[in-house]
């Protein structure tokens, strides 16, 4: 301490206050010119510093951090320490990409990706310089539909630090990818089926060409039977029950979600690798059917060849009264008929539906069977009382443009409709349907489409199955 002071001191004593303010600036210009001769003389043996950009990706209130690396040198490690696998994440793949869109939502992401199914919750890790951030989901393609929702079970996707959030630890890893969806919802439902489950799954793993595995929530095991033929075709692995699960499950690459376009039975090509062309000859090849195109008439046939026509029967409501009436009136015009009711046997329904050149039935889920109609085929929608003029046309009439069918509406007159034995004629279900809609979804169905049947007046029919030949010779 003393030889501080003396050193001080002299300092002091040898130069006047105003010199030592000039010696101050001219070391620290000294040592600025230094470190500027240094950076020049070893810049050629510095790399980029690795910069870390963020950034936000939003869509509809959505907040997840994103990461890319600038200089693709960045590397996150995560210890996985109840296995030998480290598993080694670079942040330019680490992106949770989430997408809220009219009809659906799903999440696709890469890296460090954990399943608890337990907490139904997709954690992907990330850096210590990332926020935690939450996203909830639901894995079912009928997004806005509170009923749908309200049997389908939310889902959350965390992103979080890997040394600062709770993850859990990895049981049980697997080297492809997986992708989480619902069979609650409205699974059972012919039309539900195909629009929301089966043409998003279609559309959501066909990249994988069978690499991927299908985690199952809301398990429905009447489901998985009826389609175990398309799950197998688009998966080369066995199901998982992920809510039954008690292990970790460990992936790099996730969906959690199913892609779909908002209408009806529809991919969009100009959107997608996929069209409906390209999902029926999926469905062709799953269920090995044999008829392409649908059978060309000609003037000349005799009745030699005679186009099938397909009855679809209905065994509760919306049904055919008298199926034998319009049966024996299509014989006459040179149909071969075939009537079958569409049940959850697909192969054979498949089967069925394929051979025939003409389908016909009242609006309902049955009518989704068109998918296994050959190209040019028919189809005929018989539209029951009430209304329905909207429904027909988004539920079958447009998805048919997109499967290359011909397509053909009946509307019946009011005493076509059983409900003239259920109401008085000036009651307004008979002489204003509008006025019912108006009192809500459920009112509307439990008239319409569950206490009506259908009795054709074969008469004002036959036209229409008339210009379905006429088509058939085109």
């Amino acid at each position: 301490m003393g030889e501080k002071m003396m050193y001080d001191t002299i300092f002091a004593r040898s130069f006047s206050r105003y010199d030592q303010k000039k010696l101050g600036y001219g070391a620290f210009l000294g040592c600025l010119l230094l470190a500027l001769s240094f950076c020049t003389v070893f810049k050629p043996y510095l790399g980029p510093l690795p910069v870390l950009n963020m950034r936000l990706s939003m869509d509809a209130g959505l907040k997840m951090l994103s990461i890319v690396d600038s200089a693709g040198s960045l590397k996150l490690k995560a210890n996985d320490t109840s296995s030998s696998m480290r598993i080694i994440v670079s942040a330019e793949k680490m992106k949770p990409i989430c997408n809220t869109e009219e009809r659906t939502e799903f999440c696709e992401m890469n890296g460090d990706i954990r399943i608890d199914g337990k907490s139904s919750t997709v954690f992907l890790a990330a850096g210590s310089l990332v926020e935690n951030s939450t996203w909830m989901i639901r894995p079912y393609a009928r997004k806005g539909d509170e009923e749908a929702e309200k049997r389908v079970k939310k889902w959350s996707v965390k992103l979080s630090e890997v040394d600062g959030y709770a993850l859990p630890q990895c049981q049980q890893n697997h080297k492809v990818a997986a992708i989480i969806f619902s069979l609650g919802g409205y699974a059972g439902n012919n039309f539900h089926d195909y629009t929301d489950i089966v043409i998003p799954l279609y559309l959501t793993s066909r990249q994988f060409d069978g690499e991927v595995k299908f985690l199952i929530t809301n398990k429905n095991s009447w489901w998985i039977n009826k389609f175990r033929n398309v799950l197998q075709k688009l998966s080369r692995y066995e199901l998982i029950d992920i809510d039954e699960e008690e292990n970790v499950h460990c992936f790099t690459s996730v969906i959690i979600g199913l892609k779909r376009y908002p209408k009806e039975l529809s991919i969009d090509p100009s959107k997608s690798p996929y069209s409906m062309k390209d999902f029926r000859q999926f469905l062709t090849s799953v269920y090995s059917l044999k008829q392409e195109t649908a059978i060309k008439m000609r003037d000349d046939d005799n009745g030699e060849r005679k186009p099938r026509l397909l009855i679809l029967s209905r065994k509760t409501s919306r049904a055919f009264t008298n199926v034998n009436d319009i049966a024996r009136m299509a014989t006459t015009l040179g149909y071969k008929v075939v009537v079958a009711e569409a049940n959850s046997n697909v192969a054979r329904v498949a089967e069925i539906v394929n051979s025939c050149d003409v389908m016909m039935g009242v609006h309902g889920a049955g009518l989704t069977n068109m998918v296994f109609l050959p190209d040019n085929a028919i189809l005929i929608q018989v539209v029951p009382l009430g209304g329905f003029a909207w429904l027909a046309r988004t539920d079958f009439e447009e998805p048919s443009k997109d499967m290359n069918l011909r397509y053909l509406k009946y509307e019946i007159k009011t005493q076509e409709s059983t409900l003239i034995q259920q109401y008085p004629a000036e009651h307004e279900v008979l002489a204003n349907p509008y006025a019912i809609q108006e009192q809500g979804w459920y009112v509307f169905k439990s008239v319409y489409l569950q206490k009506q049947n259908v009795n054709l007046d074969v008469n004002r029919f036959r036209p229409t199955l008339a210009r379905a030949l006429e088509l058939l010779h085109q």
